[in-house]
C-alpha cells in the first residue's frame, strides 16, 4: 500500500452529509472545535433546523480560547464536499444508498479528502461495491454515539484503511473534545455496540422467561451502575422495531439464536408495542403526559459526612415523580450550593470554604461526564443560586459573600458584574449579611433581574430586589439607582423562580416559623408591586404563603408546563407540589443536606 499523506486541513471544511438528529450533532461538536462545517441534506426544513440547533446550542459548549467556526447549508452534493479534507455520511441505514453515495464521493470529493460513514449498521468495507481500488484506502467508519452528551467515536477500517489515518483523526477528534477509539479490527457493531447488542438480547430473554420484568432489570441496573436509566427503558427510547431490526443483522452475520429478536417481534412490535414513539408502550406500558416530562437534578452540599463535609458535595438525579432512585453523577464537589441548565449542559455552583474567596461554578454533560470549571477559585467568592437566560444565552448567580449579582456566557467569558453591594475586602461589608445576594432570577422579557438579600440566620431583616439588566447609562454596578426593594422584613428568604408570563415571582424561606420554611409567592407587576388587587391577608404579608413546614428550605424549581413546583430542603426532603401550593408530596427524602435543584 503506498505512503499517506495527511490533508492540509487550514481554511478547508468538513462536510457532514445528512442534517437529521445525529448529523447536527457531529456538525456542532466540529464547528465548536473551530472548523468550518458544510452540512449537506436535500431537505431545506432539515438544513434549517440544523442550523438553528447549532446556533443554538454551541454558546453551551464553546471551548475556552477557540473562536468557533461557522456551518453552512448546502443542498448539492458536489458543493458542499468541494475542498472538504474531511466528508462523513450520516445519511439512512440503506446500503444501496450507501454504496451510490461513495462512489460519488470518490469521484466529487478532493483527492486527499479522508471519507467516512457514520453508519452504526454495517461496515464501510461493504460500501465500496463502486469505489475505485485506488480511493478505498482513505474510507472508515467513523461511528458517533449522540454528542455533545456522548462524546464517543469509533474509528474502524474498511480492510484496506491507510493506518496513518487513524492516529491523524485520532488527534483531530481529541482536539475537538471527542473521545476516539480504534478498533483493532473490522467487526459488526464495533466495540460498544456488540457489548450493548449481548445486553439487550440477555434482558429480552430475561423477560421471555418469565425471570424478571423490565422494571425489575432496569431497577437492579441503575442500583448496580449508578446510571439514570436501564436497558429496558433505553430499548424503548430507541425503538422495538430497531432493536428487532438490528438483532436480525446480527443473526444474519454471526449465527446468533433467534429467539430473543422473535419474542420481541412477536409480543410487542406486531401488537404495535413500539416503546416511546408508540402510543401503545413499550416493554414499558404507554406514560401519562406529566411522567414524559423531564427528570431532576438535585446537589447535595455534603454536609452530613462529618469527617470531610467541604468536600463530599454532590450532583444527583431522578425523576419527577421521585420512582427513579437517585444516582449520583458528581461528587467530590466543594458545597455546591445552585444548579441550572442551558443547551446542553448542567451549570452548578461551588461554595468553597465559606469566607475563603474560593468559590467557582462547574458544568458538565447532562450525565456528568466532561466536569469543567467555567469560574475559577477566586472570580467568584460565595455562589449560591444560579439561573439561565435562554433567550439570550447568558448565566446569572448571586454571589453571597461576594455581595454581588454577576452574568456571563456559558463559556465563562463576558464576565459582568450588575450589583455590587459593597466591598468583600471589607471587613465592616463582608459581616454584614443583609448586603448578601443569595437567591436569582432573571426575566429577559421584561428585562429584569431579582435576587434575594437573606440577612442574618432566622433575623427577619430579608429582602428581595429587582433592577434592569442594562445598568443606567453613566452608573455602576455600585452606584446604580434603579434598584427596588420589592420586600422586606422576611425571614430568611433563598432561592428564587419567576414564571415570566404571569410575572410571579416564586422563593423559598428558611427563616423561623410561622413564616419561615415556606415558598411564597407574589405578583411583581407594577401595580402589584404597588399594594393593589390584594386580599386582605396578602395585603398584610404582601405575598401568599403557599407551602409551610418545609425544614430549612432552599432548592426552587418551577415547572409551570405541567403546574407543578419543586422545592429541597437542608432536613433531606425533596417535595413536589401544585402551583397552588396543594398536593404535597415528598418524593426524595435521605440524609442528605439538599440545596439547589434544578428540571433535567
Amino acid at each position: 500500500m503506498a505512503s499517506w499523506t495527511p490533508p492540509a486541513t487550514a481554511g478547508r471544511p468538513i462536510a457532514i452529509l445528512g442534517a437529521g438528529v445525529l448529523g447536527r450533532r457531529m456538525a456542532l461538536m466540529f464547528t465548536a472545535g473551530g472548523h468550518d462545517v458544510h452540512i449537506r441534506d436535500p431537505s431545506s426544513d432539515q438544513l434549517s433546523a440544523a442550523l438553528t440547533y447549532i446556533t443554538e446550542t454551541i454558546p453551551s459548549i464553546a471551548q475556552p480560547g477557540v473562536t468557533p467556526g461557522t456551518a453552512h447549508a448546502f443542498s448539492s452534493l458536489s458543493e458542499a464536499v468541494k475542498d472538504a479534507w474531511l466528508v462523513i455520511e450520516a445519511i439512512p441505514e440503506i446500503l444501496s444508498l450507501k454504496i451510490s453515495t461513495f462512489a460519488e464521493l470518490a469521484a466529487l470529493a478532493p483527492r486527499d479528502c479522508i471519507l467516512a460513514t457514520n453508519s452504526s449498521s454495517y461496515k464501510s468495507s461493504a460500501m465500496l461495491d463502486e469505489v475505485p481500488e485506488a480511493d478505498k484506502p482513505r474510507v472508515l467508519n467513523m461511528h458517533f454515539f449522540m454528542p455533545p452528551a456522548k462524546r464517543v467515536v469509533e474509528l474502524m477500517t474498511c480492510g484496506v484503511t491507510h493506518a496513518s489515518i487513524f492516529p491523524f483523526l485520532y488527534e483531530e477528534l481529541t482536539r475537538v473534545k471527542m473521545s476516539p477509539v480504534v478498533v483493532k479490527r473490522e467487526s459488526t457493531g464495533f466495540l460498544f455496540n456488540r457489548i450493548w447488542a449481548a445486553i439487550k438480547r440477555e434482558c429480552l430473554t430475561v423477560i421471555a422467561e418469565g425471570v424478571g420484568s423490565p422494571e425489575d432489570i432496569d431497577g437492579v441496573w441503575t442500583q448496580m451502575f449508578g446510571s439514570a436509566e436501564g436497558p429496558c427503558k433505553l430499548m424503548d427510547q430507541v425503538g422495538l422495531d430497531t432493536v428487532a431490526h438490528i438483532e436480525e443483522h446480527y443473526i444474519e452475520e454471526r449465527g446468533f439464536d433467534r429467539s430473543a429478536r422473535d419474542f420481541v417481534v412477536r409480543e410487542y412490535v406486531e401488537k404495535g408495542k413500539l416503546g416511546k414513539k408508540s402510543a401503545a408502550g413499550g416493554l414499558y406500558p404507554p406514560q401519562a403526559e406529566e411522567e414524559k416530562a423531564r427528570g431532576l437534578y438535585i446537589l447535595d452540599l455534603g454536609l452530613t459526612n462529618l469527617s470531610a463535609p467541604m468536600s463530599s458535595g454532590r450532583v444527583l438525579v431522578g425523576s419527577i415523580d421521585g420512582k427513579t432512585p437517585l444516582a449520583t453523577i458528581a461528587s467530590g464537589e466543594s458545597l455546591p450550593d445552585g444548579i441550572a441548565t442551558l443547551g446542553n449542559r448542567i451549570y452548578w455552583t461551588s461554595m468553597g470554604p465559606p469566607s475563603t474567596n474560593t468559590g467557582s461554578i462547574r458544568s458538565s454533560l447532562p450525565d456528568g461526564t466532561d466536569v469543567t470549571t467555567i469560574l475559577a477559585l477566586g472570580e467568584v467568592h460565595t455562589p449560591k443560586q444560579i439561573t439561565a437566560d435562554r433567550t439570550n444565552s447568558y448565566l446569572y448567580v448571586s454571589d453571597r459573600e461576594g455581595m454581588r449579582v454577576l452574568r456571563f456566557r456559558p463559556d465563562g467569558t463576558n464576565l459582568t458584574v450588575l450589583v455590587q453591594n459593597g466591598d468583600f475586602n471589607n471587613p465592616t461589608h463582608k459581616s454584614d449579611q443583609t448586603r448578601w445576594c443569595v437567591g436569582i432570577a432573571v426575566d429577559p422579557v421584561h428585562r429584569m433581574v431579582y435576587w434575594s438579600q437573606k440577612g442574618p440566620s432566622k433575623g427577619a431583616q430579608g429582602r428581595i430586589m429587582r433592577a434592569s439588566l442594562d445598568i443606567p447609562r453613566g452608573e455602576t454596578a455600585e452606584t446604580r439607582t434603579d434598584i427596588e426593594v420589592l420586600f422586606s422584613g422576611l425571614p430568611e428568604p433563598t432561592d428564587l423562580e419567576i414564571d415570566t408570563t404571569s410575572q410571579t415571582l416564586y422563593w423559598c424561606d428558611r427563616g423561623e416559623l410561622p413564616l419561615g420554611n415556606t415558598v411564597n409567592c407574589a405578583s411583581v407587576t407594577r401595580d402589584a408591586v404597588s399594594g393593589e388587587g390584594k386580599s386582605e391577608l396578602e395585603q398584610k404579608l404582601g405575598y401568599k404563603i403557599l407551602l409551610a413546614g418545609l425544614h430549612e428550605a432552599i432548592g426552587l424549581q418551577l415547572d409551570v408546563e405541567n403546574g407543578f413546583i419543586y422545592a429541597s430542603d437542608l432536613g433531606g426532603g425533596v417535595y413536589r407540589f401544585r402551583l397552588d401550593g396543594s398536593g404535597k408530596q415528598r418524593i426524595y427524602e435521605g440524609e442528605c443536606a439538599f440545596a439547589g435543584i434544578a428540571l433535567a
